[in-house]
């Protein structure tokens, strides 16, 4: 009934066959041997729609397997759609294989891949599309910053872990024994920055992974780079190492159970341990850290490091109205809870809450712990932080404090200023120099020419320079400037009460009402509050 011509159609002739129907010719196809061949229904239909005198038809015809490979935008990942075949020939592996290189594929290509995508011309009938996946690229892996592996005990890990008595309770006086190095200790090891790994697109172009950072290690007083290892840091000197940024330093201390009027006032060259208390009136100066485990009433501390006290920080306010109790640090202030104090430090940590206390952060103030601070800070004054984060600001009485961030921007501003000045007295400078040589210029002598002409362009370089300097700095405090506004944030954990006077640069805001978790920021030169949403 059918016959297949030289092309790869199926014929059949209508004048012998006679076929009542189209439906009768598509069922007949099924039955017969071209059954996987592709039925052409519009020819079919065609000729039952208007006869003509053709002697055949054309009723099926013959297809090769096709692959298509598409390569994303990205060029991260090649799929291949497969139309299976009708009647014609399979596609074999090398085949496709040549379909993918031509496409463009070089790299990320898996024979896994291809082989399950061609399995599907076993398992699906004769004309259905499969899709899969043929080749992924690899996005880069940026490298790891160099790390800092510590083999000692530091001061600040002990004091996080107090001693646990025998009935399962915390001795928060009692810290073990005082970790101590001696010469030669290995105190830090550094593990090197990574160089990442190179990615790549299946059509073979490589992706640059990005280096970790690198951070020299560094060796504070009392250590040193070991010398037969660039990346061990030893103490040199016996004592107790303090982290540092980077790396340590091994100090001597000085260890006492009170400073009172028995002991007097303490001033030393390392860092300071007091196992007890701080009474009122003495003093406490030290090169390193400063570390309390009891309290500090009405006392006045110094540091070049850091200030950690366990317990109270406890003050009154004098006749002159300011405080009796001062901590002053370079470094971070640590303490439980805080009143009638003055509290200075790069960054100041309160766990529970500070009243009445005037305190300068240049960067953090945070008062509450752990990731959600629900401390509380009423009356008294912030004179600066960058950040200010706490549970609670001011009281439910409304009675005033005063809030100041970014109160450094004013200092920068007039350093901006002064930068600005200093550039026209250069460029004016400038001005006259070109007048200077100008006239230098008409000079007949050529050796007094010469002269003056290379006296006058020593001097414009000089002043070329000067500005060039001026506009360097003046960019990088206007950057400064810029990240100090950008950064300052009230973050409020809880309430914001009324009576609280909030400072950010220039701008005053004053609550008259209680607000809930909020965010107080500087926007479009207007202090805004951002309420929290849960």
């Amino acid at each position: 009934m059918f016959k297949l011509a030289h092309n790869g159609n199926v014929l059949l002739d209508v004048v012998e066959h006679s076929p009542p129907s189209a439906a009768f010719v598509v069922e007949a196809l099924e039955r017969s041997q071209f059954c996987d061949y592709r039925v052409e229904h519009d020819s079919i239909k065609a000729y039952f729609d208007a006869p003509n005198n053709e002697r055949t038809i054309v009723v099926a015809s013959k297809h090769d397997a096709k692959l298509e490979v598409t390569i994303d935008s990205e060029k991260m990942l090649a799929t291949g759609e497969l139309t299976l075949a009708e009647g014609g020939k399979i596609l074999d592996l090398d085949t496709a294989k040549q379909l993918i290189v031509k496409a463009g594929v070089s790299r990320g290509y898996k024979q896994a891949f291809l082989e399950h995508l061609l399995q599907q011309q076993f398992e699906l009938a004769a004309g259905k599309t499969a899709k899969g996946v043929l080749a992924k690229g690899r996005l880069p892996v940026d490298g790891q910053s160099s790390r800092l592996i510590p083999h000692v005990e530091t001061l600040k890990k002990r004091l996080n872990s107090p001693k646990l008595r025998e009935d399962g309770t915390v001795d928060m006086r009692d810290f073990g024994k005082l970790a101590n190095v001696e010469p030669g200790t290995l105190l830090i090891q550094q593990l090197p920055a990574t160089p990442g790994k190179e990615g790549f697109t299946v059509t073979g172009d490589s992706i640059s992974a990005k280096p970790g950072e690198s951070s020299p290690l560094v060796a504070g007083d009392g250590t040193e780079i070991s010398k037969n290892n660039p990346l061990e840091l030893v103490s040199t000197i016996s004592g107790v190492p303090i982290e540092i940024a980077n790396g340590m330093r091994v100090d001597d201390i000085y260890t006492v159970k009170d400073v009172d009027v028995k002991s007097g006032h303490v001033n030393f060259d390392g860092s300071v341990i007091v196992t007890h208390n701080i009474e009122p009136g003495m003093k406490v100066t030290a090169k390193g850290d400063i570390t309390v485990l009891g309290t500090v009433e009405s006392s006045e501390l110094t540091a070049q490091g850091s200030i950690t006290i366990k317990q109270g920080v406890i003050g009154h306010q004098l006749d002159d109205k300011t405080l009796s109790c001062k901590i002053t640090c370079q470094g971070d202030v640590h303490v439980s809870h805080a009143q009638y104090s003055f509290l200075s430090g790069h960054n100041i940590f309160i766990d529970r809450q500070a009243s009445h206390c005037t305190m300068k952060a240049i960067s953090l103030l945070q008062v509450g712990q752990n990731e959600n601070p629900q401390g509380k800070i009423f009356g008294g004054e912030i004179i600066d932080a960058g950040m200010v984060i706490a549970g609670e600001i001011g009281n439910e009485s409304g009675a005033k404090m005063v809030l100041n961030m970014a109160s450094s921007a004013a200092d920068i501003t007039i350093q901006i200023d002064e930068c600005l000045k200093e550039t026209a007295k250069a460029e004016e400078q400038l001005d006259t120099l070109q007048a200077t040589l100008d006239r230098a210029a008409l000079v007949k002598d050529a050796e007094k020419k010469k002269a003056l002409l290379a006296k006058i362009g020593a001097t414009q370089q000089h002043y070329c320079q000067h500005a060039e300097e001026l506009e360097k700095r003046k960019s990088s405090l206007e950057q400064h400037l810029d990240d100090l506004l950008s950064n300052a944030n009230l973050a409020v954990n809880k309430a914001l009460h009324s009576g609280v006077e909030i400072h950010i640069f220039d701008k005053v805001l004053k609550t008259n009402r209680n607000y809930p978790p909020c965010n107080v920021k500087l926007q479009e030169k207007k202090i805004e509050i951002e309420f929290k949403t849960s």
